[in-house]
């Protein structure tokens, strides 16, 4: 029996991204290489679109492209092991933990500097700019 083919459009319409997202991720070797039809169009398989679903959620959770691409890695293989994901996703979130840090460092200077801010005058005598001016 033939497994069904589906065109770059159908892939990228069932799977809710752009054509230019598919030829993107094809690239980067996110996906597989095509198969392609006797007019060089783009034939994928039918469980692109399920990857596709799966990069996006990955990146929606802050996963890039390289992280990705270990995860679709060890889900390919026999010998990889659960651990091995909760590893991955357990930096991911120690990495996101840190940026969170740093936005809310970024965001109590901020605060600062609105806090002093009166709002009022010329902007020749701005604290806020008058302290990005000094702090560069």
């Amino acid at each position: 029996m033939r497994a069904h083919l589906q065109t770059i459009s159908q892939v990228a319409r069932a799977a809710g991204v752009g054509v230019q997202t598919v030829r993107f991720y094809e690239r980067e070797r996110i996906l597989p290489a095509p198969k392609r039809s006797g007019a060089g169009y783009r034939l994928f398989p039918e469980n692109t679109v399920e990857r596709l679903r799966f990069v996006k959620r990955a990146q929606g959770l802050g996963f890039s492209l390289e992280e990705i691409r270990e995860l679709l890695a060890l889900r390919a293989s026999p010998r990889a092991n659960c651990g091995q994901v909760r590893e991955r996703a357990e930096r991911k979130r120690e990495e996101l933990d840190g940026k969170i840090t740093e936005l809310r460092r970024l965001r109590r200077a901020l605060d600062k500097l609105i806090a002093e801010c009166s709002g009022e005058g010329p902007v020749s005598r701005c604290t806020i700019l008058t302290s990005l001016e000094e702090n560069s």
